[in-house]
């Protein structure tokens, strides 16, 4: 019988599971509360197949990948049995003789993949020989580092490169026993078309791409009694910190953060949004600015570094149409440094470095563009991810879980609910439709976010109304996504006023800089973004009375586009 009450199921240890339109075998073991070991399988991405981990047996003792194989009502299988286990046990011992295993100094320690099944399976000696290590590591990315003595060749990264951000800067080479995955011709990544992303090393199960730290100099500086170090937090930090103190997934922890921050040794602490409010005024009026002169639409949001260099590397036509607005971080950078320079009294006036905590590793490409920076030198001194956050804190040996929350620092610390949703795909876009609409949107908050601007949706569409006309309004995230919009703007067969544009999917609460977060937690770190809004006493970018004083203490005369805006 292959039915029952109707549906179709399977057998899986015995056990009938109803098949409900799942694609894999593995789906479906996976929703009978099993937990089937792979290293190369995402749902996000295309079936791979290659490290053979989630095999399991048939009635009739046949094995087979759970990742590639669709289930068929009526069929029996069983997922641990002594061969099975013998099976997966000299998979790892295989991976392992072809792998640098020096975890103990590894960037991920604990946080393997490997490792973790290693330990899992009672994996205690390999019986091959192991290989040679090839100085053959990559540190020209100013964002990730490449370690190929590390690569088990899952493909993931592969994939992620070329199927979600349709970038494909590294890929296999070579056959048999030869085979690895590199760039064309082994480049160093940095001469590559790579948009710093990251989200090859979100993927990658073991330490073969990691984050470039920048902790140690930071350190050096946050002990410097001659520097003054302050420190902006991005939106989405808050919301995914705690995920690395075992904190419920979306807590919010900014006040902890402040904490923490404070007590390792910076002298300020800010946050971010404010950057992002001013972003919003600006990005406003330009685009206020462009309708009525009636330049040539869309105008796309300029907030995201990977999609900046994405878009200047494979789309260089766009380069009129995109925003001509810095990102928040370098906004607030260039606001706390403009701050810095006219406060500065005596002979020998303390330097300031300021410190952008983000959950993206294209912000440390971003800082170092030439583009960016004020009368030659760099807004931001250093981005940090949230991950290099967490293993500062786990250094200086501050218990997060039970640090009380402080308050950022004033006068900037005041943003509004407007800017803190940045974090999200769709955040931009709704804090310039509360811009455009002015006092009107005061009374039609709950309608704009429903129209259409939340969610995970690769490409959205919304219609606002302005004045006596309607805006179209387009929000991609994911770089293959915004790849198809343009071809279709480019096609005449769409046409938009305004695009907003994230690189990751989920926009930054899903950044590479952040705990670990494909397929998983951006529901919640999302709802986390929206609830800090909510409890928000400022709505509008254009009310935050920061952003006021800001225009007129530190940005007259020219000051505004001079330090605001890159072009």
């Amino acid at each position: 019988m292959n039915t029952m009450n109707g549906k179709k199921y399977m057998i899986i240890d015995g056990l009938p599971v109803a098949i409900e339109g799942e694609k894999n075998i593995l789906s479906l073991v996976r929703k009978a509360g099993i937990e089937l070991p792979t290293l190369c399988y995402y749902s996000e991405l295309s079936t791979f197949g290659a490290c053979r981990m989630c095999v399991v047996e048939g009635k009739n003792g046949d094995i087979m990948a759970s990742c590639s194989t669709p289930p068929r009502s009526g069929m029996e299988i069983k997922t641990n049995t002594p061969r099975l286990r013998k099976y997966r046990k000299m998979i790892l011992e295989l991976m392992l003789a072809d792998h640098c295993r020096d975890c103990t100094t590894c960037e991920i320690n604990f946080n393997c993949d490997l490792q973790d099944f290693a330990c899992k399976f009672g994996l205690k000696d390999v019986r091959f020989e192991p290989y040679s290590i090839w100085d053959n590591k990559d540190y020209s990315s100013p964002a990730i580092i490449r370690n190929p003595n590390k690569c088990i060749l899952c493909g993931d990264c592969v994939r992620m490169c070329s199927e979600i951000q349709n970038v494909g800067a590294i890929d296999f080479a070579y056959r048999g026993s030869k085979m690895e995955v590199t760039t064309a011709f082994n480049m160093p990544l940095a001469e590559t078309n790579c948009v710093n992303c990251g989200q090859c090393r979100a993927v990658c199960p073991t330490g073969a791409i990691t984050i470039k730290l920048d902790t140690e100099e930071l350190w050096e500086d946050l002990n410097d009694k001659d520097i003054i170090v302050e420190a902006q937090i991005a939106p989405a930090v808050r919301v995914a910190l705690g995920d690395e103190f075992g904190l419920p997934l979306g807590t919010n922890v900014m006040g902890k953060i402040v904490s923490v921050l404070k007590r390792m040794g910076f002298d300020r602490v800010y946050d971010t949004a404010t950057g992002a409010d001013l972003t919003v005024i600006e990005e406003g009026k330009e685009l206020i600015n462009k309708i009525k002169r009636g330049d040539r639409l869309p105008l796309f949001t300029s907030c995201c570094p990977a999609w900046f260099r994405y878009a200047e590397i494979k789309h260089p036509e766009l380069k009129d149409q995109i925003s001509s607005c810095k990102s928040p971080m370098e906004m607030m950078g260039a606001v706390l440094k403009e701050k810095a320079r006219l406060s500065e009294t005596g002979r020998k006036p303390k330097k300031t470095k300021v410190v952008a905590i983000m959950p993206c590793t294209a912000k440390k490409y971003e800082i170092k563009r030439d583009d960016l920076k004020v009368d030659g030198q760099q807004s931001v001194d250093y981005s940090i991810t949230t991950v290099e956050l967490a293993k500062m804190i786990r250094e200086s040996g501050i218990n997060f879980e039970k640090v009380l929350p402080e308050a950022v620092d004033m006068p900037m610390g005041i943003a509004s609910g407007a800017g803190v949703i940045f974090g999200v795909t769709g955040g931009v876009t709704e804090a310039v439709i509360r811009y455009i609409m002015g006092d009107d949107a005061k009374g039609h908050l709950a309608d704009i976010s429903f129209t259409g601007v939340r969610g995970f949706d690769g490409l959205k569409e919304v219609v606002v109304p302005y004045k006596d006309t309607e805006l179209r309004i387009a929000i991609v995230s994911g770089l293959r996504n915004a790849e198809n919009l343009i071809r279709k703007l480019e096609a005449g067969e769409i046409h938009y006023d305004f695009v907003e544009v994230m690189a990751c999917e989920g926009g930054c609460i899903a950044g590479a800089g952040q705990p670990y977060a494909l397929g998983g937690a951006k529901q919640e770190r999302s709802q986390g973004m929206y609830e800090a809004d909510r409890m928000s006493s400022v709505k509008l970018s254009a009310e935050n009375p920061v952003t006021d004083s800001i225009y007129s203490e530190l940005l007259t005369g020219d000051k505004a586009h001079h330090l605001l805006h890159y072009k």
